[in-house]
């Protein structure tokens, strides 16, 4: 298999401070040892607080990305925090050395968006303002604008701001962009963006992080049960509720 540019990601164990301080106490993190990379596309997927935005955050970090997202040239000084992680990881490459990357955290862009405006005036990813468009349209515009390909681009929960279309729109625009020769890693919950065609997905469970087939994946289990019978779900989640609950 072709390697693009990040071989793997490794703990380097003898260097965690303290076991019990997060986040090296979050079970999958203290099970790391070695996690190899896709060379296309790795999905990190788990319950919240199960370290998958922890791990990614810190590997953006070590690639010199602004730990609140944006390019390697953002600075976003919103806060002081850097994470503990990041000086314990060990980023393996290729001889292969991109040319572009992007750390795109749903949770900040709105930050990235202001800092924009700032530095460049309103007329910057396809010549208007990503506060002058949605959320969604605004992810969008930053993929198709700003990210050019032959680079590393990380995503932390980018479905945050998609309407199920645009996450579709997402998938066609990174499907251009492996194309190109890149390499995503992207914490995600969405069930149709874990369909992208042979993906590495990562899940990160309460005993280790394990490589699963995209149907294995609760994502997927959980909307086809839903889906198929929904009338049914939504009784047994009533059911649970108590006596008292009325949908």
């Amino acid at each position: 298999m072709t390697r693009h540019f990040l071989h793997s990601i490794s703990l380097l164990r003898d260097s965690v401070p303290d076991w019990g301080e997060h986040p090296f106490s979050v079970p999958a993190i203290q099970k790391l040892e070695t996690l190899e990379l896709h060379p296309k596309v790795t999905f990190f997927v788990g319950e919240n607080g199960s370290g998958k935005s922890t791990l990614l955050e810190a590997i953006a970090e070590k690639l010199g990305f602004n730990i609140e997202g944006g390019t390697k040239n953002t600075n976003m000084a919103v806060g002081e925090y850097t994470s503990p992680l990041t000086s314990c990881l060990r980023v393996s490459r290729t001889i292969n050395r991109p040319l572009d990357g992007f750390f795109l955290r749903a949770e900040s862009f709105y930050n990235f968006a202001t800092l924009l405006d700032e530095k460049y005036g309103t007329f910057s990813y396809g010549g208007k303002s990503l506060h002058e468009q949605s959320h969604g349209e605004s992810f969008l515009a930053t993929m198709t604008h700003r990210m050019g390909g032959h680079g590393v681009y990380l995503f932390d929960e980018p479905e945050a701001a998609l309407s199920p279309q645009r996450q579709l729109s997402m998938l066609v625009r990174l499907h251009d962009l492996v194309e190109e020769f890149s390499q995503f890693i992207i914490a995600a919950h969405s069930p149709l963006l874990l369909a992208y065609p042979d993906a590495w997905i990562d899940a990160f469970g309460p005993e280790c992080i394990q490589r699963i087939a995209y149907e294995d994946t609760e994502h997927f289990q959980i909307t086809r049960t839903f889906m198929h019978d929904h009338h049914r779900m939504l009784k047994r989640l009533n059911s649970i509720s108590g006596p008292d609950a009325v949908w």
